[in-house]
């Protein structure tokens, strides 16, 4: 008793210091090269006038939602497609599969980046997505967890694993990657030091 919040947090950093990050043919970027190299994909479609799109489910919707606000707040061209209205209608229609694909496919441009994130990596609109983003030429970063062998993994340009299967403690890591992102995008293209 008494030792919840110690080894809660302790098993969060472990995991955050075993975060892997990797490239399409699935080679070791390492943790601070594979972060710019995704920061350098941000900055590049900022200053192209280029869309960041993000695509979730559930928690990930909500990181995805809270991904796309920091980047339009920072004035880069950003979007989640999370609204009630176009999912039940384009699953409704289409089924669940198309519901990313369908949207990406119509507004997405070649120099859009596509950050897709999924806690278990095997979500079949999420693979779509990721498949209609690589056909309208854009780049894509994805966030996953679960087991190393996820399909997601294997498409980005750059992919960031979370090595355990709790939907929690992913997606706390899955926030707070999204988090850095912006804070170093802040830092580099609008010379804001990150606050301690």
């Amino acid at each position: 008793m008494g030792t919840e919040f110690s080894q809660y947090f302790g098993r969060l950093a472990r995991l955050a210091g075993a975060i892997a990050c990797t490239d399409r043919e699935g080679r070791d970027l390492g943790g601070d090269p594979g972060f710019a190299r995704a920061v350098d994909l941000l900055a590049a479609a900022a200053r192209a006038g280029a869309t960041v799109h993000f695509v979730g489910n559930g928690g990930s919707a909500a990181i995805a939602s809270h991904g796309a606000v920091d980047f339009f707040n920072a004035g880069v061209r950003s979007r989640a497609f999370s609204d009630g209205a176009l999912l039940t209608c384009l699953a409704n229609d289409f089924g669940y599969e198309e519901v990313f694909a369908r949207p990406l496919a119509l507004v997405a441009a070649p120099g859009d980046l596509l950050v897709a994130i999924s806690s278990g990596g095997r979500s079949r609109n999420i693979l779509a997505a990721v498949a209609a983003a690589r056909e309208r030429g854009c780049a894509v970063v994805t966030l996953s967890g679960f087991a190393p062998d996820n399909p997601l993994r294997a498409l980005g340009d750059v992919n960031f694993h979370v090595p355990s299967r709790s939907y929690g403690l992913v997606e706390c890591l899955h926030q707070t990657i999204c988090h850095g992102f912006h804070d170093l995008f802040m830092e580099r293209v609008h010379g804001r030091p990150i606050p301690d």
